[in-house]
């Protein structure tokens, strides 16, 4: 699917250091960009699952072990 991405010279430049740094086009800069923040973002959110889950589950020692 085609799009058009409309950045600010800011964002432009960043996108620009970013394809130079890796010696890609600025459009692999960019999907890759998208696919690491979606991968970052999935990550965080089964860290905190985990996190919730381990607080529950061990409440009752957390609690002893801050007394």
């Amino acid at each position: 699917m085609a799009m058009t991405l409309r950045l600010n010279e800011q964002q432009e430049r960043a996108l620009a250091a970013l394809a130079e740094a890796d010696g890609i086009s600025k459009q692999e800069a960019a999907l890759r960009a998208i696919t690491d923040a979606a991968a970052r973002q999935g990550h965080e959110a089964r860290v905190r699952e985990a996190s919730a889950s381990g607080r529950e589950r061990y409440a009752a020692l957390l609690d002893r072990l801050a007394q």
